[in-house]
């Protein structure tokens, strides 16, 4: 893959890239209209596939928050078409690496010294490289380590690189007005703590001590002497990223073991420290290498996005999620006022529209949290989510209505739960739902 000896780091040249890329997309949508006059039956695969492509390599050259974006959707797989699926999903883990030459002259501007005045060895070129930063193998003191750089520009760009995607944000989510501040506000801060690698390191350190009993996770040791605002090293740690895993033919009892410690991990986190790793894409969970005929163990890395939960948001988004919530429909309807998803100012139509909608949506979503064990490799349960997120994105009367709906904290718990259901839909695994109760301290 082709490295980048410069990344746009000021507001009018990203913006310009954008505006560029936003040519591209008009030139696709002209070429598919004048195509479908002569050929009406035409649908929309050829212009997703155009548009998705020509979004993704004008982000992969940005980098930073636009891109984080991009790789946040991606993990929204029964939102967009399969096009924009497919290519944001890149984001995870596999975006073009900045060029030796340009890594050196970075990691000197950060750290004071060159990367071989610090390490003992330092690979010149990436192993890894995402939205926001690379990954680079290093060793000193007898120790393998891995040592993320973050791209330059990144930190300073979030508030203006979010301006930037509002548009089309406020367009796909159908959002109106001033409403939906309170969310962009919520993402920008969140993107803002990604940037903050000692923040990230102290959060690693307290989420992997706390956290280190579960059986089958491991994590890395952290290193805070060679690691600042802009570079984190840490432990190397050996393993295949879960969605390369996940291709291969595993052992079926592997995946069990590998989905529970997954799952336990995050309702430990979730019911135990009230604050969650949100962000449970595939570029951010290891399956460790093992001799053949051992069990493999789940590595868990990157914790810049952590979402701290609070109790007025807790208590009612779990009493939502029990069956009796749900099927007393007095009880259900405070915990939608609770949530904001049901505001003051609605008309009986919207009540009904939104009570019946999150009714069928909760009752299929939470159905994991009301079993003894749940399945998450069942085709079924995942062919009832893809029918109703289609028959939701195609029905016009959401569409006129206003999105600004639930507390901002849905915002970062759902991106959450999806990308944990898609992570153990991977691995095929059926969890016993409550064996983390057994790992809480009383």
């Amino acid at each position: 893959m082709k490295t980048l000896d410069h990344i746009p780091t000021g507001k009018i040249e990203r913006a310009s890239t954008l505006v560029k890329t936003g040519i591209k997309i008009g030139g696709n949508y002209a070429k598919y209209y004048s195509q479908k006059i002569l050929s009406p039956s035409k649908d929309k695969e050829q212009l997703n596939q155009d548009n998705a492509s020509d979004i993704y390599d004008g982000l992969k050259g940005l980098k930073g928050s636009a891109l984080k974006v991009a790789q946040m959707l991606s993990m929204e797989k029964n939102l967009l078409p399969r096009a924009y699926v497919e290519q944001f999903s890149l984001a995870q883990f596999s975006v073009p690496a900045l060029s030796a030459p340009l890594v050196r002259k970075i990691f000197k501007t950060y750290q004071g010294a060159f990367p071989e005045e610090v390490y003992d060895t330092f690979s010149k070129d990436s192993i890894n490289a995402a939205s926001i930063g690379q990954v680079h193998k290093a060793t000193k003191d007898g120790k393998n380590l891995a040592v993320k750089i973050q791209y330059p520009g990144v930190a300073e760009s979030v508030k203006s690189d979010l301006a930037l995607v509002r548009p089309v944000a406020l367009r796909m989510f159908n959002l109106k007005g001033k409403d939906s501040d309170k969310y962009f506000k919520e993402v920008e801060d969140k993107l803002t703590e990604e940037t903050n690698y000692v923040l990230e390191v102290s959060q690693s350190q307290e989420i992997s001590k706390a956290c280190a009993h579960i059986p089958n996770l491991l994590f890395p040791n952290y290193y805070p002497q060679w690691s600042n605002q802009r570079i984190i090293t840490m432990d190397w740690m050996e393993g295949t990223h879960l969605s390369e895993y996940a291709k291969t033919n595993f052992p079926p009892e592997h995946g069990q073991v590998l989905g529970q410690a997954l799952w336990d991990f995050y309702m430990f986190q979730i019911h135990q420290l009230r604050k969650v790793h949100a962000d449970p894409h595939p570029g951010n969970f290891l399956i460790q290498k093992v001799p053949s005929g051992e069990q493999p163990k789940l590595i868990a890395i990157d914790f810049g996005c952590i979402k701290a939960i609070p109790d007025s948001f807790y208590i009612p988004y779990f009493e939502l999620a029990k069956h009796e919530c749900i099927s007393n429909e007095a009880l259900f309807m405070d915990k939608l006022y609770e949530l904001e998803i049901l505001m003051p100012s609605d008309s009986a139509t919207e009540i009904k529209y939104f009570r019946d909608l999150f009714h069928e949506m909760l009752s299929l979503f939470t159905a994991p949290f009301n079993k003894e064990e749940f399945d998450f490799g069942d085709p079924v349960f995942w062919g009832n989510i893809a029918t109703l997120s289609e028959r939701y994105a195609n029905d016009p009367t959401i569409k006129k209505m206003n999105g600004n709906r639930g507390s901002k904290h849905f915002l970062y718990i759902n991106r959450t739960f999806f990308g944990l259901y898609n992570l153990l839909y991977d691995l095929r695994a059926k969890v016993r739902v409550n064996d983390y109760k057994s790992l809480m301290s009383v």
